[in-house]
């Protein structure tokens, strides 16, 4: 029987993890990828027991370049740049592009627990911010053991 010898090496054993940086670095820098596609607008859901909160990035955009709609419970998110910061752009030669200027959509479904005429929205240093609080009867309930 002969003895195979195997390099089994802490690197070896990652090699897919390093060939996973490899992959997002060269997404990054390929031009012909938008950042949408690579982060797609990180975004947080979650609810409290009042609230459903909504918290998106939206770097370099203000209220006035967003839409926001809800019909039959869904929500839309567009958001749009304007037409001098796509024209900066034009004289530039990237060589890594992560910020994205491009026109965007997002929707979801919301829970029917949403009261959708109540839903307040704000935008702070480049986080939309959704608030949106649940009718009378979602609401958690305490109750008291007697």
């Amino acid at each position: 029987m002969a003895l195979v010898r195997m390099n089994r090496t802490p690197i070896a054993l990652n090699n897919s993890l390093f060939a996973d940086f490899d992959r997002l670095f060269s997404e990054l820098a390929n031009p012909s990828k938008t950042a949408a596609d690579a982060f797609n607008y990180p975004t947080d859901l979650y609810e409290t027991d009042e609230h459903v909160v909504l918290e998106m990035a939206v770097p370099g955009l203000k209220a006035e370049n967003l839409d926001i709609s809800v019909e039959d419970h869904y929500l839309t998110i567009k958001g749009s740049f304007n037409e001098e910061s796509k024209e900066e752009d034009k004289d530039r030669r990237y060589w890594m592009q992560s910020l994205s200027r491009r026109d965007f959509s997002r929707g979801l479904k919301l829970p029917r627990s949403v009261d959708v005429d109540a839903i307040n929205a704000s935008v702070e240093n480049g986080i939309l911010n959704l608030r949106m609080p649940k009718i009378a009867e979602a609401k958690v309930k305490k109750i008291e053991i007697a």
